[in-house]
């Protein structure tokens, strides 16, 4: 299981006016922790673009267990969990000091230029094998 963390500062632009963090901001945050998480495999979003490769969230679910609030410093833990022909799971804690605040778990497609789903690439393929 490949696993990598971040660190996130909650941003004001990211809250409501009670300085407690959106919900729509962890999709962005998730977002942040897949992309780390290839980045420090050596993989990069622009280089599967240039092959002509995306991916595509098909399924996205949260559990928020405890508010992030403004000014906070998270850290999030994203681990690639399971990589079938076409598709890429990941799941997500965020989280406070020893607090945890949020669960996570998405589903990405492998898609082309059309939008058709298509196999993993060579370099997804190693990612997801840990090689």
């Amino acid at each position: 299981m490949r696993t990598h963390d971040i660190t996130i500062r909650v941003r004001y632009c990211e809250c409501d006016p009670m300085n407690v963090a959106h919900h729509s901001a962890y999709a962005v945050w998730f977002e942040m922790g897949r992309t780390e998480l290839l980045r420090a495999d050596g993989v990069s979003y622009a280089a599967l673009e240039k092959e002509g490769v995306s991916l595509a969230v098909v399924d996205l679910t949260v559990r928020f267990r405890r508010p992030a609030l403004y000014d906070d410093l998270l850290r999030l833990e994203t681990r690639l969990t399971e990589a079938s022909h076409v598709k890429i799971k990941h799941e997500y804690t965020l989280w406070r000091e020893h607090e945890r605040l949020a669960v996570a778990a998405t589903t990405l497609a492998c898609l082309d230029k059309t939008g058709r789903a298509i196999a993993l690439p060579p370099l997804l393929r190693a990612h997801a094998d840990g090689e």
